[in-house]
């Protein structure tokens, strides 16, 4: 007996839970977004961005020796590898910075799990993966910027010791030591951006994970999905739009022919949440001390009058993205590096989950609706080697 009953299909998965995490939450009573039980903003507001990375691996807060620990391995391989910068710059200097970073993973991954014969070893025991966690998370901020050095010409400047990871990033990048206004913002912004439940990287992670393949497969493959516009490259974009517009005063002008033309823009809307994204008043702060340390209330106009309008006309709010863009630029980031930063600040989100998913593993495999072609067959047909070729040549022929 056929079963002729039609599927619920819900594309993009919407709506569908597929599994239990314990490593965050969206809380719809208050519109906080929870890292193991705390709302986003009260961590970006008081903790460094390692403390965070190890509430996202260990399910609490550090103490102070933990917190310790943790920064003097971290601190231990902040440096730029040989074999990663090396096949860095086997890419062209145009590549995009997410090409490079997803390169210099699989550099990493092949070096971390070379001479493992048996693919079942690679897959790490629970200790193994929690180390390898914490020194892609210590060599990933001198990958991306030396990234950003090297499009712009510039040489490798050296990891300093006495920094902390947000401080030492910066000074990877530029050359000199931020203002405390700066790092702090881009702390802020880390921890903002460090997880989200199951978004499209962070699920494409668990499921490469379900396979039993090992951890740096996973993050390759979450960096793939994260590099798509609809995901981590919005931020990017956000910076696009706003280089289009140009000033405050164009906004209207402009927005009336995007919405003409049906343009989706970029940096507003979010399929979690409805009634704004949580974590957008904690970096719009960020975006405002940022604004006035540089005296450019230029970005602040056009910022606030997009918003302004667009919440007008469509009654859809920013994301995260859509702060976030403008305060990397201030801060000095090329556009092509906004989603490289938010590689460096995921890991910690996706590698926590990958260590979750190999805890309690189930192959992830749904199922699909076919709507193709009935069942159909071949009735005799037989390939004429003769004709083939007789068609082949005529083919080179006629070019």
């Amino acid at each position: 007996m056929t079963d002729t009953t039609e599927p619920e299909i819900r594309k993009g998965l919407a709506g569908v839970t597929v599994d239990y995490t314990a490593v965050s939450k969206v809380n719809p009573d208050t519109n906080s977004l929870l890292y193991r039980g705390y709302p986003v903003q009260e961590l970006a507001a008081t903790q460094p961005f390692e403390a965070v990375a190890y509430l996202l691996w260990n399910g609490e807060l550090p103490t102070a020796e933990q917190l310790a620990r943790l920064r003097a391995t971290e601190r231990a391989h902040r440096v730029l590898q040989a074999d990663v910068k090396a096949a860095i710059d086997l890419l062209p200097v145009s590549s995009h910075p997410m090409d490079e970073v997803r390169t210099a993973v699989s550099v990493i991954g092949a070096r971390e799990t070379a001479g493992i014969d048996n693919v079942m070893d690679a897959v790490g025991t629970p200790e193994e993966n929690l180390a390898r966690s914490i020194r892609l998370f210590a060599e990933l901020p001198a990958i991306v910027a030396y990234g950003q050095r090297r499009r712009r010409g510039q040489d490798v400047v050296g990891p300093r010791d006495d920094l902390d990871y947000a401080a030492n990033f910066l000074w990877m990048t530029f050359g000199e030591e931020l203002d405390d206004v700066v790092v702090d913002a881009f702390n802020q912004s880390l921890i903002l951006y460090a997880e989200h439940s199951f978004n499209a990287s962070t699920f494409t992670a668990r499921v490469i994970t379900s396979t039993l393949s090992d951890l740096f497969s996973a993050v390759v493959g979450a960096i793939g999905a994260l590099k798509g516009p609809l995901h981590g490259g919005a931020n990017e974009a956000v910076l696009h739009i706003f280089d289009e517009i140009g000033d405050a005063a164009n906004v209207g002008p402009w927005l009336d022919q995007a919405l003409a033309e049906k343009r989706k823009i970029m940096g507003f809307g979010h399929r979690v949440y409805k009634r704004g994204d949580s974590r957008v008043p904690t970096m719009k702060a960020a975006l405002d001390t940022l604004v006035a340390h540089y005296d450019r209330p230029d970005v602040a106009a056009l910022y606030d009058e997009l918003e302004s309008e667009f919440v007008a006309r469509k009654g859809i709010y920013p994301n995260l993205d859509y702060p976030s863009g403008p305060a990397y630029k201030l801060i000095g980031f090329d556009t092509l590096t906004f989603t490289p930063l938010f590689v460096v600040a995921r890991v910690t989100g996706w590698t926590a989950h990958i260590m979750e998913q190999q805890a309690s593993n189930a192959l992830i495999r749904p199922l699909s609706a076919y709507n193709g072609p009935d069942e159909r067959h071949i009735a005799g047909y037989v390939a004429d080697a003769a004709a083939i070729a007789a068609a082949e040549r005529a083919e080179e022929a006629a070019s």
